[in-house]
């Protein structure tokens, strides 16, 4: 069975096999159950996958780049997040496509929460999403990036589950939970920790409308399916993409000749792939909660599918405009 339809077949046996767990986690857990229901437990998720893959195991420093652009109220809960992770082998790099002053308020007040967080920042010319993370990758330390948007919350044990499915000659591409407008006002205004939640609690939030999907929150051993899609580059998303440094430069980085909103990640996807690395899913494993925003402007989509359409019909592997092409200054402050 190909992983996809894996995928597809989860919704329709989902409620079923979620009873199941629920009552198998009940009768070893009861003394544990809390407020927010019980699911399976990332200690539990971790020592199943760990049997498949204890071998790619790393051990290595993992930046977590964060993009963000005015988006302060967002920002802070994703930092609260990876504030929270089990596995504190990380560092995290805010890079700031050109936000107020603000956004450097929020970097400030959780700097003494982790071992190391920078703010790296360009000046506001539109979106220029590309260009920002190849700054951010230049002001990390990690063999690994993981990028995620400003807007998505990692579950606790997103860092060590990353790590456990880094393997060289490979990246790994995750998936999220969207939220709907009125869930992610109320989460956002009341504090709430939405990725400490229960899965009975999701289950409760898909029947009223509140997310649109449950396959991203569940933990599977998947093993060797993970590897099945290793040369699809379609819906990669940077949002939650981890890639290895030695890769990154192999390939320059993010090409920042997209500008405007849209295909910058299958841009980079397809550039990895042609330089022999792999795709390697992280779905059942890295889900990500996305709360709602409005869509972005895509007045430059043309130009930029123009952009990858030339690259599709190329056997280029590297940037236009690299990381090769990114100055010495690493920040700006606002």
């Amino acid at each position: 069975m190909s992983f996809d339809r894996l995928n597809g077949a989860t919704s329709f046996a989902f409620s079923a096999a979620s009873r199941r767990l629920d009552r198998s986690q009940r009768a070893r857990n009861s003394h544990h159950r809390g407020l927010c229901g019980h699911e399976q437990s990332p200690r539990e998720a971790r020592h199943i996958e760990c049997r498949n893959d204890r071998r790619g195991t790393v051990s290595e420093l993992i930046s977590i780049i964060v993009a963000t652009y005015n988006r302060e109220d967002a920002l802070d809960a994703v930092l609260r997040a990876l504030a929270a992770q089990t596995d504190s082998r990380f560092e995290v790099i805010v890079a700031d496509d050109g936000s107020g002053p603000a956004t450097a308020r929020v970097v400030k007040s959780w700097v003494s929460n982790f071992r190391h967080l920078i703010h790296v920042r360009h000046e506001d010319r539109g979106f220029r999403l590309a260009e920002i993370r190849n700054r951010a990758i230049l002001g990390s330390t990690g063999d690994i990036c993981v990028f995620l948007d400003g807007d998505c919350l990692a579950r606790p044990d997103f860092v060590a589950t990353h790590r456990r499915l880094a393997q060289a000659g490979w990246f790994v591409a995750g998936n999220r939970v969207l939220l709907s407008r009125d869930f992610t006002d109320r989460i956002l205004r009341d504090r709430l920790v939405p990725e400490n939640w229960g899965l009975r609690v999701w289950m409760m939030a898909r029947s009223r409308g509140e997310i649109n999907r449950l396959a991203p929150l569940l933990r599977l051993p998947v093993g060797p399916l993970r590897h099945l899609g290793r040369e699809n580059w379609r819906n990669a998303r940077g949002g939650n993409l981890a890639i290895r440094r030695e890769d990154l430069i192999r390939v320059d980085g993010f090409d920042g000749a997209y500008s405007g909103w849209g295909r910058e990640d299958s841009d980079i996807v397809m550039r990895l792939m042609r330089a022999g690395i792999g795709r390697k899913d992280g779905r059942f494993a890295t889900g990500v909660l996305h709360l709602w925003h409005p869509e972005n402007d895509r007045y430059r989509l043309a130009d930029n599918e123009r952009l990858l359409s030339e690259l599709m019909h190329s056997d280029r592997i590297k940037s236009l405009v690299g990381l090769s092409a990114i100055t010495p200054r690493q920040t700006d402050a606002p």
